[in-house]
C-alpha cells in the first residue's frame, strides 16, 4: 500500500501572513488538496504564529470533520502549555511531537528521547487518553524507536531533512537513505508505524518509499507548495500521490 500523503499547509499560511488579508486561503487550498485525494492535512501552529495561527485550527478541523470524515488532521509542535491547549481542544487524529525551539526557522532535528523521557512520557499518556494517535519526530537513529515505543508512542516520524538536503550529492543521499531505512526497520521491530517528512520532493520521494515500502504517511509542505505554484494544488497533490506510490513524475526534476 502506498504511503498516505498529508499536505502541510504552513507554507501557504506563511504566504498569507505577508499581508493583512485572508488569502491564500488555508481552508480553500486544504479543500482542493483533499478533493484531489490527499489523505489528510497537517499544521504546525508555532508560538509566534508566523504561519499557521491558533485561530486557523478550528476552521481546518471543521473542514476535515464535516466534509472529509474519512481523512485525517495532524497537528505538530512542541508540547508546551499553549500547544497542549490547542490539541486538547481540537483532538486531531494525530499529534506529532516535535522538539522545536521558538527561534528555529523550521524543524531541524528529532527528539533526544532519553533526555526528555519524563516530559514525553507524560504528554504521550495525557494525549493518548483522549484518543489521539501520537508520533514522535526522530532523527535517523536506530536506537530511537525502541525508546519511543517504551514511552507509549504509536508512530515515529523520520526527519528526512539531511536526505532532502543532499539533493545535489547522490552519494550522500544514498548514505542518508540507508540511515533512514535502518531506523525505519528498528521502528517496525519495536511495533511502531513509520511516518516521514521534511524536504521531500517529487524527485527524492520515490526512492524513499522504494527503500522503505512500509512508510505509513509522508507529510509534505514546502515541496508541494512550490510545485503547486507551477501545477496548481490539485495537480501537485496528484503528482505527490504518484511519487508516494513510487512513481517518478515526468519532468519532476525540471519542476524543482
Amino acid at each position: 500500500m502506498a504511503a498516505q500523503l498529508s499536505v502541510n499547509l504552513n507554507a501557504i499560511a506563511m504566504l498569507r501572513n505577508r499581508r493583512d488579508l485572508p488569502w491564500p486561503s488555508m481552508t480553500g487550498l486544504g479543500r482542493i488538496a483533499l478533493e484531489a485525494g490527499a489523505a489528510g492535512l497537517t499544521v504546525h501552529p508555532r508560538p509566534d504564529e508566523r504561519h499557521t495561527r491558533r485561530s486557523d485550527v478550528p476552521a481546518l478541523l471543521a473542514l476535515v470533520r464535516a466534509d472529509f470524515p474519512d481523512r485525517e488532521f495532524n497537528i505538530e509542535g512542541f508540547p508546551d502549555a499553549r500547544f497542549m491547549e490547542i490539541v486538547e481542544a481540537a483532538r486531531p487524529d494525530q499529534v506529532t511531537l516535535v522538539p522545536d525551539d521558538p527561534a528555529q526557522s523550521t524543524s531541524d532535528h528529532g527528539w533526544d528521547i532519553a533526555a526528555n523521557r519524563t516530559l514525553l512520557a507524560g504528554v504521550v499518556a495525557r494525549l493518548k487518553a483522549k484518543g489521539m494517535r501520537i508520533s514522535l519526530f526522530i532523527d535517523a537513529d536506530p536506537e530511537a524507536p525502541a525508546l519511543a515505543a517504551a514511552i507509549g508512542a504509536d508512530r515515529v516520524e523520520l526527519y528526512t531533512g539531511p536526505y532532502g538536503g543532499a539533493h545535489d550529492d547522490p552519494g550522500q543521499a544514498a548514505r542518508e537513505l540507508e540511515r533512514l531505512a535502518a531506523t525505519a526497520q528498528a521502528a517496525r521491530e519495536a511495533g511502531l508505524d513509520v511516518n516521514a517528512g521534511h524536504d521531500l520532493t517529487l524527485t527524492n520521494l520515490p526512492a524513499l518509499v522504494a527503500r522503505i515500502p512500509f512508510i505509513a504517511e509522508v507529510s509534505i509542505g514546502h515541496g508541494i507548495t512550490a510545485d503547486a505554484l507551477i501545477h496548481g494544488m490539485a495537480e501537485a497533490v496528484r503528482l505527490y500521490r504518484e511519487a508516494a506510490a513510487g512513481n517518478i513524475a515526468d519532468g519532476a526534476a525540471d519542476a524543482m
